[in-house]
């Protein structure tokens, strides 16, 4: 009997690479990869359900799941995770100095759902008290101007928010005075530039993430991997087999890391690599990019919590019921 060929849709990281280039098999299932970045890829999956296997950001996966409309599962596997501290830029003469002067602000954001965008709500309540129905928010793209939401939305009057013009992007209001900050996971153009009337509010922002590190044990989920439910349940090996595949996969790629760290000669661009290595796992481990469902309760409750909180899931959410049930206690080591 011919093995069944599952399609599988993800941006080209190291962590991910050795199963879209074969070198990792997913045991019982040949595999058709495609290799999207998430701004091409998000779309296709959320609307058309287009891929067996896809990449997926984990708000609106979550906003899905919760509304009961998704056509996915997921595997406890994170493509992307990020801190964002460093996300929040602001003008310079706008007087804010502190997360809590965001609030009553006019700031620009990609999409109100956006994981990234989801996060930073969340984290400035918990760790700065930053109320978000207080933030005014200003919808559209970075650095080009069309961006729309994703999925509709339904947000109470509580919050302030209305689209840009369709000509405009956050980097020309925010250039033009008509914004005070932006929070996005791209910089606005205007910082990329150097232009010093665009700063991070954060003016040390690997010491906040690494402070905020210490003291919560968190790394930020960006995405996540969703399997097609009808998939999964004609074939209720597959789950399994994709999250060992992907842990193999990770694994090939921190040994790199380490070999590279290690090798007489530096083959990365990057001339103090092997000390952000060691730094990396002095403080957050050996296996700091971690899978499974355990070893990311933290990370994910909190994420349910704040997609509820901030009106986008209906309902909130339990952990355990996002995931393939086979792989809610599979080590993800």
């Amino acid at each position: 009997m011919a093995r069944p060929t599952i399609t599988l849709a993800c941006w080209d990281y190291d962590r991910v690479r050795p199963v879209l280039d074969g070198r990792v098999t997913v045991e019982g299932f040949d595999i058709s990869a495609l290799v999207l970045e998430p701004s091409a890829l998000f779309p296709r999956t959320l609307r058309q359900a287009a891929f067996d296997v896809s990449e997926l950001s984990l708000s609106s996966y979550l906003f899905q799941t919760a509304r009961g409309d998704c056509r996915y599962t997921a595997i406890p596997v994170f493509p992307s995770r990020a801190f964002r501290h460093g996300s929040i830029y602001v003008r310079a003469d706008a007087g804010i100095k502190t997360p809590n002067d965001l609030e009553g602000r006019l700031i620009g954001i990609p999409e109100y759902q956006m994981t990234q965008v989801v996060y930073v709500r969340g984290f400035l309540g918990d760790e700065y008290g930053v109320d978000f129905h207080k933030l005014r928010y200003r919808r559209g793209a970075t650095n080009f101007a069309g961006l729309k939401e994703r999925l509709p939305l339904d947000l109470p009057d509580s919050i302030d928010i209305e689209p840009i013009p369709k000509d405009k992007s956050t980097n020309d209001l925010i250039m033009a005075g008509e914004l005070d900050a932006i929070i996005a996971p791209q910089p606005p153009q205007a910082f990329v530039d150097g232009d010093p009337r665009v700063r991070q509010l954060f003016a040390d922002v690997v010491a906040a993430e690494r402070a905020y590190y210490e003291k919560t044990g968190i790394f930020p989920l960006m995405h996540i991997l969703v399997v097609r439910k009808s998939l999964v349940e004609a074939h209720p090996a597959l789950a399994p087999a994709l999250f060992r595949a992907f842990i193999t996969a990770k694994k090939l790629a921190m040994a790199e890391l380490d070999a590279i760290a290690e090798a007489s000669a530096n083959k990365i661009t990057l001339p103090w690599f092997a000390a952000e290595l060691a730094q990396t796992k002095a403080l957050m481990g050996k296996d700091f990019w971690r899978y499974g469902v355990a070893e990311n309760a933290k990370e994910l409750s909190d994420m349910c919590r704040y997609s509820h909180e901030q009106h986008l899931s209906p309902r909130l959410l339990t952990v355990a019921e996002l995931f393939v049930p086979e792989t809610v206690e599979m080590d993800g080591g």
